[in-house]
């Protein structure tokens, strides 16, 4: 989900460099596919073509999301904290480890590999605790996005990731349009300044850390932001079809960079949208371009939808 309003040569810059962070985190990830599944990454489901994989995920994002809502309304948010940075730290290990630290050094002294990459993660995690500024919460995204992006991506078949994307977009849809609460987790992500989402400044010397005024607050008082945020999520959903038909199809390397284009087209319509002022659901956009980029790559280079499997 993303919000942003006026249209001038600062917000321009911002729109462009947060479809830089698209094609940074979405590259990446097909730079370490290869590495990750060499590094002997065993994939998230034992089988990447049965439809009960998309039934886990949904059930996991639906009661991860109805756990944060009922925390942040009883709880302390706090818990919502130690959990999130608990994944951030799980997930930049592996993101260390796996395909840079373990080829590099495995050879040589595969425990210093460990050790590295533990390191890594904890400096990480703890700098986004200590001084969650814009920029280290953008570092620590395109960590976590190209990571995540990469474990999805060898994990499911193109079918499976498709039917992912179509479900997901409408359920973005729902929540940011019909019940809202797509606005209620962005206020407490934001809150807490959690690398769930990213960041770019419109204006020079913002701070993040000094942003106090909730989103909800902004909208009732009709009032600009200072900074385009997007969800990480708008990122890592489009990217998993970039690295799943990277994964399963044969030279599909012109393909995925068709669905990368894809979602950068509907990247160019969702900020046609964005810049009248109000919330926007951002994957309907951003899945349906990966989906139109990978069908019509697919047809002009194969001549049907390459990479299509499914079994139970």
């Amino acid at each position: 989900m993303v919000r942003e309003k006026s249209v001038d040569k600062n917000e321009i810059l911002a729109v462009f460099l947060m479809g830089g962070l698209f094609v940074l985190i979405h590259g990446l990830s097909l730079l370490i596919t290869t590495p990750f599944e060499s590094a002997g990454v065993e994939p998230a489901f034992e089988n990447p073509n049965d439809p009960m994989n998309i039934v886990y995920i949904f059930m996991i994002m639906l009661v991860f999301t109805v756990l944060i809502l009922i925390i942040a309304k009883f709880w302390k948010k706090q818990v919502i904290q130690v959990v999130i940075l608990g994944a951030v730290g799980y997930t930049s290990f592996y993101a260390f480890f796996l395909p840079l630290f373990h080829l590099t050094f495995s050879m040589i002294f595969s425990e210093f590999a460990l050790v590295a990459a533990a390191i890594a993660a904890i400096v990480l995690v703890v700098t986004l605790f200590k001084y969650p500024e814009w920029y280290v919460i953008d570092i620590c995204g395109v960590i976590i996005g190209t990571g995540a992006i990469v474990i999805f991506g060898i994990s499911l078949g193109v079918l499976l990731v498709l039917i992912l994307l179509i479900g997901l977009a409408i359920y973005d849809a729902i929540s940011v349009y019909k019940t809202k609460h797509m606005i209620d987790l962005a206020d407490t992500v934001m809150d807490l300044k959690l690398p769930v989402l990213l960041v770019v400044p419109k204006t020079k010397g913002y701070s993040l850390i000094k942003e106090t005024k909730r989103l909800k607050e902004k909208l009732k008082e009709d009032e600009e932001r200072d900074a385009f945020f997007m969800g990480l999520g708008d990122v890592v959903m489009p990217g998993i079809l970039v690295a799943a038909v990277y994964n399963n199809i044969n030279n599909g390397l012109p393909v995925a960079i068709s669905v990368m284009i894809g979602t950068l087209v509907g990247f160019a319509i969702l900020m046609i949208f964005v810049m009248k002022g109000k919330p926007q659901a951002g994957l309907p956009c951003l899945c349906g371009g990966a989906i139109a980029g990978y069908i019509i790559s697919s047809y002009l280079l194969f001549g049907e939808l390459a990479g299509l499997s499914f079994s139970i």
